[in-house]
């Protein structure tokens, strides 16, 4: 009995103290952006330039816009010959015509994306507050 008033007690007195310092801790402001927390990250092989129309995330995302844009081209085309060697069969002309509507709608949502991360990209690593370098 004794004890589990102890108990109470001690984790009541816990409670107090962690929430007076938390009251009395003062607040901490972010400064910087993540570009400079990035550059923070960085080892000492790596390129300095992550952002930016030369970084690494350019790069990359230009790397894999066109792979993207070969194998949709590549997938228009076999979805034409698909169609053009269908010999009318509704089921291969179907097939066909959804290949092309596929390829199409995947480079549309690529596109679409590339924009949507260039948007939050410049949102991100933009100087200031309120503004976008779009």
């Amino acid at each position: 009995m004794i004890k589990n008033e102890f108990n109470k007690i001690t984790s009541s007195a816990s409670l107090a103290a962690l929430s007076l310092a938390l009251i009395l801790t003062p607040g901490v402001d972010a400064i910087g952006t993540i570009g400079d927390g990035a550059e923070a990250a960085r080892g000492q092989d790596q390129t300095a330039n992550l952002f930016g129309n030369t970084g690494v995330f350019s790069t990359i995302t230009d790397v894999l816009l066109y792979i993207l844009g070969a194998i949709s081209v590549i997938m228009i085309i076999i979805g034409g010959l698909r169609y053009v060697i269908s010999g009318g069969n509704s089921t291969n002309v179907t097939a066909a015509k959804n290949t092309i509507l596929y390829a199409i709608v995947g480079v549309i949502i690529a596109i679409l994306a590339y924009a949507i991360i260039n948007f939050v990209l410049a949102s991100f690593t933009s100087e200031g507050s309120g503004g976008t370098n779009v």
